[in-house]
């Protein structure tokens, strides 16, 4: 005869939390406004600078947006691995 405590029962699935969705929606919600405000200011510094060095072709503006963006970037895929 089979003795009952050798058997293992096959485990339940784990429930998720009720706040797990409200939790991840938190998280990406804060993860894009970080990234609207890294890109903002990076484009408010170009924009300063074109006025300081007066600049007819908004050189700073371009390079730093495109920085800003790239940052944005890094930092959402450096959250993401996390």
């Amino acid at each position: 005869m089979e003795d009952q405590t050798s058997r293992k029962e096959p485990k339940k699935p784990e429930k998720s939390q009720p706040n797990e969705g409200i939790g991840n929606y938190a998280r990406y919600t804060g993860l894009g406004i970080q990234m609207v405000i890294i890109i903002l200011i990076t484009v408010w510094g170009g924009i300063k600078l074109d006025e300081l060095f007066l600049l007819k072709t908004p050189v700073f503006t371009i390079v730093l947006s495109l920085l800003g963006v790239a940052a944005a970037i890094y930092t959402a895929i450096k959250d993401f691995i996390r």
